[in-house]
């Protein structure tokens, strides 16, 4: 009961929706919607359900675990979220400039016998950015909070995943397009922050 209204007594409104716009942005289901209709035209069928709970499970491990990681290795959250923020400032130029680089395996093989949920739970949306993005903003946000932003974030997946042939259809590419790119200046902005403002804590 204490773990409970310790939880829920760090509740902040404006945390949770900064994490969430934050978290939204760089697993950016918007974006990677041509992505899931070239995986549905290979024959997997997707299970938006089941691509969620297993993305949300993966990220909350490693939200809980992370930390324990890098006292394992001897690094402080603050080190860690200002080298995540310059990664996370990369990934923001992606989105805005249209640039690669951050080279992604490519899966070989025939994909229809592989499941959805590679490569989308993992690594699509629960891969190294989202966990970059988790452990850098752990430095400012509390753990509660974080969770109901990923929570949010898994039900907007969810709608993304099974509406996807009507968002392309009814918003179309350049609006897709200009969602990503203003995902992409909020993206920029937090990684700025997260940078600046754990130097200053640093030093």
């Amino acid at each position: 009961m204490e773990a409970l209204r310790a939880f829920f007594g760090e509740f902040d409104i404006w945390q949770v929706l900064s994490s969430f716009v934050f978290l939204i942005a760089i697993i950016d289901p918007f974006g990677n919607i041509p992505v899931t209709i070239a995986i549905e035209k290979k024959g997997i069928k997707i299970h938006a359900l089941n691509v969620c709970v297993a993305s949300l499970i993966i990220l909350l491990v490693f939200l809980f675990l992370g930390e324990w990681i890098l006292r394992l290795f001897g690094v402080q959250i603050e080190y860690f979220a200002i080298a995540g923020g310059f990664v996370i400032f990369l990934m923001a130029l992606e989105m805005i400039l249209d640039i690669t680089i951050f080279q992604n395996d490519k899966l070989d093989g025939d994909l229809s016998n592989a499941s959805s949920l590679v490569p989308l739970a993992f690594p699509m949306y629960a891969g190294p950015g989202a966990f970059t993005a988790l452990l850098a903003i752990t430095a400012e946000y509390s753990i509660g909070n974080l969770c109901i932003s990923l929570l949010l974030c898994m039900i907007v997946l969810y709608l993304v995943l099974i509406g996807t042939h009507w968002l392309t259809k009814y918003l179309g590419q350049t609006s897709l397009y200009i969602i990503r790119k203003f995902f992409g200046i909020i993206v920029l902005a937090i990684s700025c922050k997260l940078m600046f403002g754990n130097l200053a804590a640093v030093f």
